[in-house]
């Protein structure tokens, strides 16, 4: 009986010899099969026109898509292969590419663009207005990520403060005795199972050992101003 390690080495070396081309016995071989190197997708390349307006291949290619949805050939531009845009279509056209202006905006635009008022709109101005429309909007994003972020710091830091004037300062939690001396400061007469349930309500029930309600931590105290409607800078 063989085993099944046996078994296991005989079916690996046939996988080899059918992957090399070598026959077992005697020695002789097989010439094996070379194939060439897999063929690789083309990479696209921007054109000298899209580096000179610091564009990427892939944009370069979908202004090219778009402004070919809308472009006439025209008599004047002939030598054109790309056609040119009616003004009336520069703004459909900007739309195509998720760069949607303002209406105020396209007399500017226009003008920009079309600086002659021949009512018609070649490629290469279309293309650089495209490029500096595309470049303000990355910059608008990176600037609402960057104030989101200042936003997001500075509501921890406010939460942080407003957390420490509970607990005078201390890293908490929030205790019964923090709530008493509040409640004093401010001249209120709570009862005692009045702040408990406070706490037990901020901290979701925990409480403490033995007869102890437990305290707020910083991620308590965040919740209740969240479910209050509390927001701070």
């Amino acid at each position: 009986m063989v085993n099944d390690d046996a078994s296991w080495i005989r079916h690996e070396d046939a996988t080899t010899n059918e992957t090399t081309g070598s026959v077992d016995g005697g020695g002789i071989g097989n010439p094996s099969t070379r194939r060439g190197p897999p063929v690789k997708a083309p990479v696209k390349r921007a054109s000298k026109l899209a580096k000179e307006n610091g564009l990427t291949a892939d944009q370069e290619a979908e202004i090219r898509e778009a402004f070919g949805l809308f472009a006439v050939s025209h008599p004047d531009h002939d030598d054109s292969r790309e056609g040119v845009l009616k003004r009336g279509d520069v703004r459909r056209c900007l739309i195509s590419l998720n760069l949607t202006p303002d209406k105020s905006e396209m007399s500017s635009i226009l003008s920009t663009i079309d600086p002659l008022n021949t009512g018609v709109v070649a490629f290469v101005p279309f293309l650089s207005y495209a490029a500096i429309a595309i470049h303000s909007k990355e910059q608008g994003s990176d600037e609402e990520d960057e104030d989101d972020e200042y936003r997001e710091e500075s509501n921890a830091e406010e939460v942080r403060a407003a957390y420490q004037l509970f607990t005078h300062g201390t890293a908490g939690p929030i205790t019964l005795a923090h709530l008493r001396r509040v409640a004093k400061e401010l001249r209120e007469d709570v009862p005692d199972d009045v702040l408990k349930d406070m706490i037990l309500e901020a901290n979701g029930g925990v409480k403490g050992q033995g007869k102890d309600v437990g305290g707020v931590s910083l991620e308590d105290f965040e919740r209740v101003m969240k479910r209050a409607g509390l927001s701070f800078g």
